[in-house]
């Protein structure tokens, strides 16, 4: 894929916006790249990520699928054996359930089963999430289970300036990608810079530099990381925030060398708390950076039970209270 870009300058977007910025170059630059969807044509989406781009793309590379996500998956494997690069959008995270089986036992596997002649450059984006008061099956975050297949890599950005490069670098990778996009943070602004985008698409980032105990997470929980470590600074203890943005390769080495300098680090993810990525990434450390640790990996998740009704959202979801509860505890043992 070439170097073109929409974007002439540093400039201040949403998140959704910037994901559309990054879609818009992808397709500038690839006439191959094409998108699938419910409503992602001239409605432009529930969230409007992909507004405008049917009008400027044409009906041949915007497409409104009915609401069948195992077909929509289906197809996409279909175009991407005849060498295009779909970008499809799963409406909302729940709605992936439907499209689990070709997921995880067709796109997954192909290239595999093909011993590497066939690429599946298939991009899934996912919004997914809490914190906007939706009803059932509309906030959910289901990461683990992808990140648990061979096969399939899985991102989540947490910034605007990271969605719109990640989301082009997805959408170049010969291999599937699920994008998860934290739904809560379309709106929230942030500067993206159209030149810098050295970093790849499977690197973490230490988003707070900090000295005394580190707090990780990706996507949304990113933000409330950021929140607890301005409260924490505010109480004397300085906490390093790391953003992992891959989820399947996690980059583990800024993780690692972060907790070997605190000694501490406190997991944060909104999904629920068993068998997760926390769970994974608390083995991870406390199997490579056993010696450094001066206290036990702690988790802050969701509780394990199903999302609840909209109104009882606030006790599900960890906040920065939650966090901070969490960052005593280590840092006390």
């Amino acid at each position: 894929m070439s170097a073109v870009t929409t974007l002439a300058e540093r400039t201040t977007l949403p998140l959704a916006k910037a994901i559309n910025e990054g879609l818009r170059t992808a397709m500038a630059a690839d006439d191959r790249v094409l998108l699938m969807g419910e409503d992602i044509g001239p409605l432009g989406g529930v969230f409007r990520v992909t507004d405008r781009l049917h009008a400027e793309f044409g009906s041949a590379r915007v497409l409104d699928t009915p609401l069948a996500e195992a077909g929509i998956v289906g197809g996409a494997i279909g175009l991407a054996m005849r060498g295009y690069r779909p970008v499809i959008e799963i409406q909302f995270d729940g709605f992936i359930s439907p499209a689990v089986n070709q997921i995880v036992t067709q796109l997954a596997k192909f290239t595999s089963r093909h011993d590497g002649a066939v690429p599946m450059p298939v991009v899934i984006r996912v919004p997914y999430g809490g914190h906007i008061g939706a009803v059932e099956h509309h906030q959910e975050s289901p990461e683990a289970y992808f990140a648990h297949t061979p096969g399939l890599r899985v991102v989540a950005p947490s910034t605007p300036n990271d969605a719109y490069w990640m989301i082009q670098q997805a959408i170049a990778s010969p291999d599937p990608v699920l994008f998860f996009e934290p739904k809560a943070k379309y709106w929230h602004k942030g500067e993206v810079d159209p030149v810098d985008g050295a970093f790849e698409l499977h690197r973490s980032r230490v988003a707070r530099p900090g000295t005394d105990c580190t707090v990780a997470g990706w996507g949304a929980m990113t933000t409330t990381l950021l929140q607890a470590a301005e409260i924490a600074q505010s109480e004397g203890t300085s906490l390093e925030v790391v953003d992992l943005r891959s989820l399947s390769p996690i980059d583990y080495g800024p993780l690692l060398d972060s907790v070997r300098r605190t000694g501490r680090l406190v997991v944060a993810q909104e999904a629920q708390g068993s068998v997760s990525l926390g769970s994974e990434i608390a083995a991870h450390v406390a199997e490579h950076a056993f010696y450094s640790l001066q206290a036990p990996v702690l988790r802050v998740a969701g509780y394990d039970v199903p999302f609840p009704p909209a109104r009882l959202e606030g006790l599900y979801l960890p906040d920065a209270d939650r966090v901070l509860e969490a960052v005593d505890r280590t840092m006390h043992y």
